[in-house]
């Protein structure tokens, strides 16, 4: 279906959104920082990228800006997906850039819907 890059630092978070991606039948990429998953996104123009926020070397507000920023990476949609469930981490995220914002646990349908959305021609 889709290419989706996944940047986690959380193998456990990581292994969890990646299984799930898949049984949606969607291709995952992932990354296990924001400097990576900024470099990643450019290299490989997925669909849609899937951002913790909290994260060693970039976190996931500085990557966003980035990736919104970049004429490269503009036109791919970042969703905020976290712990972090403030009504300022959300506004935040979405003045970073971000088309949407999770708080994890994520549901699957939700999210599945949350991406047909976002894929939609």
């Amino acid at each position: 279906m889709a290419r989706i890059l996944v940047v986690d630092d959380s193998p456990t978070e990581m292994y969890r959104m990646t299984a799930l991606l898949e049984q949606l039948g969607h291709q995952v990429l992932t990354a296990g920082n924001g400097a990576d998953g900024v470099a990643l996104a450019r290299q490989e123009q997925p669909d849609v990228v899937l951002m913790d926020i909290v994260m060693p070397v970039l976190n996931g507000f500085q990557a966003t800006r980035q990736l919104a920023k970049d004429e490269l990476t503009r036109h791919i949609p970042v969703v905020i997906v976290t712990t972090k469930d403030q009504e300022t981490d959300r506004v935040w995220g979405l003045r970073q850039g971000a088309r949407a914002y999770l708080v994890k646990p994520v549901s699957p349908a939700g999210l599945d819907e949350l991406l047909l959305s976002l894929l939609a021609p």
